[in-house]
Order: structure tokens, then sequence, then C-alpha cells
């Protein structure tokens, strides 16, 4: 397959007039727009000069398509997410299990381990708790937030550990946790935790690399006591991810952060639920209805829960952000998840052996079209 007149960021150069090759699922030429012969020229997809980018990866997706993880963690679940996505440009996401019981958390690992195989786009699985500090809970039930237990280790344990996230509260781990999972491989990012600045500098020297929507469920930073957001600005070697909805950060608050962390380790989630690709403005959580007021997810009592954010919506919201230029926030939505996760020899850049899966924006970056191993998987309506 082709792909012709389109334009596209090879790092912070924009070229134009651009022709792509595909084969295999991968990116196999790329070439100036009018060094195709006529014959693949005439075969083409004409992309009508618009902007193609790597496809967006979102390591923090609940649900999707009117379906949310933690009500059915099965196969069909996870290819009804997937889909849903695709409007917004995701390509490949890791479906997060909000807290809850062991019997859940073990379908849910099994579900995502059927899915590598047969779902391109499911790349792994986010264990957003259940080992949370109840201070900082959210949205996340008490009923089901409990000590580590080696059991979760175990059961991260059916996967390629590349492909798991566990999201923790450091200080209520035993001492060497951390460092015996990421011997594993195992992504740990710390989230839903009151933990103080010195105890998150001990769970960075065990191997803490992440933080999970940055600012939200976690110690702010003050005058005398840094706290968790202040070691993750301060950390050059972590990632953290972050909400750009204009909800749960104020742009003001957003841009600051994007600023004083390294380059390269902001990473955009969604912490998206059901709503996105449906046309639902609700879904239940827990047994509680939540609806979408206003672009909020909210629960009766009006507190946040999760967000109504689809990737290319928050490279727009990105947009009005004072110093952030378009290529650095399409990084932070394709290449620096991807390097997070390690897959940044496959995914994540425009070139030669990369994986097809693309997205098409057009000048208001709105999604025109989505691909996924080189199938295109999505067209605006």
């Amino acid at each position: 397959m082709i792909l012709r007149n389109f334009c596209y960021y090879h790092d912070d150069e924009y070229r134009t007039g651009q022709a792509m090759v595909l084969a295999d699922g991968h990116i196999r030429q790329l070439l100036a727009d009018e060094d195709l012969s006529p014959d693949a020229r005439a075969a083409a997809t004409d992309c009508g000069g618009m902007l193609l980018a790597p496809g967006f990866i979102d390591t923090q997706v609940n649900g999707g398509g009117g379906v949310m993880f933690n009500s059915r963690p099965e196969l069909e679940t996870l290819d009804t997410m997937r889909r849903g996505h695709w409007c917004g440009g995701t390509t490949a996401m890791l479906p997060t299990l909000i807290t809850d019981s062991q019997e859940h958390m073990q379908q849910a690992v099994a579900a995502v381990a059927q899915a590598l195989d047969s779902l391109p786009g499911i790349i792994g699985i986010h264990l957003e708790g259940p080992h949370l500090n109840p201070a900082r809970r959210g949205t996340h039930s008490p009923a089901f937030i409990r000590p580590f237990e080696t059991l979760t280790e175990s059961l991260l344990g059916h996967l390629p550990p590349q492909c798991c996230l566990l999201t923790v509260a450091p200080e209520t781990l035993p001492a060497g946790t951390i460092r015996r999972l990421r011997e594993h491989g195992v992504h740990v990012s710390a989230g839903h935790t009151d933990a103080t600045y010195a105890q998150i500098m001990a769970a960075l020297a065990e191997g803490l690399d992440g933080f999970t929507h940055l600012y939200n469920a976690m110690t702010p930073m003050s005058s005398r006591e840094p706290g968790v957001v202040g070691a993750a600005l301060a950390h050059e070697h972590s990632w953290c991810g972050i909400i750009v909805d204009g909800i749960h950060l104020h742009p003001v608050t957003a841009a600051l952060a994007i600023r004083a962390k390294a380059r390269g380790r902001m990473v955009l989630v969604t912490d998206a639920m059901a709503t996105i690709g449906s046309s639902r403005n609700y879904f239940r959580l827990y047994g509680e209805t939540i609806r979408v007021q206003d672009g909020r997810c909210v629960n009766a009592e009006g507190a946040l829960a999760g967000s109504a954010l689809d990737m290319a919506s928050a490279v727009r919201n990105c947009m009005s952000l004072p110093g952030l230029t378009l290529p650095e926030a399409l990084r932070m939505a394709s290449l620096y998840p991807a390097q997070w996760l390690g897959l940044d020899r496959e995914r994540g850049r425009i070139a030669p052996g990369w994986r097809a899966d693309l997205v098409l924006l057009n000048t208001a970056l709105e999604v025109e079209k989505t691909w996924v191993g080189a199938e295109q998987v999505y067209a605006r309506p």
C-alpha cells in the first residue's frame, strides 16, 4: 500500500510533499511524492496534504467504546476499547484496571495475555492499584485497596514484563519490593500516594520509573516539603503521565510542569473512561453511575472519576500551553511513551522499519484516518 501527498515531522523538521510505501504492517520506504511512478501515484491513497503522525500510545485507558475494563475484564472488552479509541488516533494502549478484586485482576491479566497475540494495539496492562494509600484513593474503592502481596508479583509473571505497568503508593510497600519488580522488568509508577519527598526519593533509588497522572492524587509541592510532585519534576530519568484536559490541571500548571520536567520524560495520557468512542454519556463503576457533565466524568457527589478525553484532544489542548510546539506534543503522545515502555525501536516514529501505526490529522488537528499495522481502521465520517 502507498500513502501520498502528506506532510510529517522528522524531529522538528517539517517535511511536505511526501509519500510512503507500506508492507507487512510496517513502513518500508519514505520518498518524495514527486518520485512516485505514475502507476504508483494512481494506486496510492491521497492524504490531501494533511499531517501524518505516528499513532498515539496511551498508557492509561480505563475504558472506551461504551465499556469499562473493570466491568468485564475479557478479550471482547479489550477489542471494544481499542476500537473506541481509534477515532482519537490511539493505535496502542495499556488497558488499565482500576483497583479491584484479586479475581478481576486475574481475569484482566489473562485477557491481556490473549490480546497480545490476537488484538493489535493492545500492548500490555496497567494495574492502577490495589496497593494504594487510602488517603489519596480518589475514585478507587476502599474495599479493594490492600497491602502488597506476592500474589500480585506472580500474577504479573503471566505477561512479558515490559508489558506491565503497576501503579502503587510506594510508602505502603515493603522495602525492596520496587527493586524486585524492576529487576523482572515491570514498570512501577507512583500514584494515589501520600508519600513524602524522602520516601519518593528512596523509591526512585529502588527503580521507580514513573508517576501516574501528575499532580492528581499525590502530595503537592510546598515551600518546605517538595512532596511527590517536586520529586517527580526534579528527577531526570523518570517519566510522568499528565492529563491535559483543562479539567484535571489548570493550563498554567500543566505548562509549568512540562517546562520543568526533563525533555522527553513527560507523557500524555487520557485516563479515559467508557464514553470515548461511544454515544453514551454515562457508565458504571463499582456499581455507581458516573456521568459526563460539561466534559467532566463525575460521580453523584460531583467528584472527578477519570476523564472524557481522547489522545487527539490532548494533543490539541497542548497547543494552548505557552511554549509547547506541535512536534513536542506529538512526541509526548507517541515517541515518549514508546521509550518509557522500551518499544521505541518499533513505535513512535515515522521511519523505515517502524510499525505502520499512523494517524492523519487535518489543520484543526482532528483525526481524519487511523491505521494500525498498515490497515486503515478508522475514517472520519
